[in-house]
């Protein structure tokens, strides 16, 4: 059974801090930068992958916390997505593209995992 003091305890929570800040840096630091509507959308959902973990570990029970976790893995998705159009724009080169698409879907399985495991605690109480 998993068990956390607080969100910043959850593994999942701590890489996608990590890939919010990777993001928020190429976002001020690139070309990127100019494209407002793509570096906003970016680092929304980059930023919404950790926001959402955090606040379902905040709501009441495993019912809620699982509906904040598929909010936060369908941000994941979309940040992969956002991912392809800074590659094919020149944002960031293909190695740099492999590294946070990489870290992306690691959260993406640990999301995933946790998502499992709550479901599977409901089950058993």
């Amino acid at each position: 059974m998993a068990t956390f003091n607080t969100f910043e305890e959850i593994m999942a929570w701590q890489k996608a801090k990590t890939l919010c800040d990777k993001i928020h840096s190429i976002c001020i630091t690139t070309n990127l930068s100019k494209d407002y509507k793509l570096k906003d959308q970016i680092n929304g959902s980059s930023g919404s992958i950790m926001d959402n973990i955090a606040e379902g570990f905040g709501r009441v029970g495993n019912k809620e916390f699982i509906q904040f976790l598929g909010i936060s893995l369908g941000s994941v998705c979309e940040c992969q997505s956002q991912l392809h159009r800074i590659l094919d724009r020149n944002y960031i080169n293909k190695a740099l593209f492999d590294e946070l698409y990489s870290l992306s879907d690691e959260i993406r399985r640990m999301i995933f995992g946790l998502i499992n495991l709550f479901r599977q605690q409901l089950q058993v109480v």
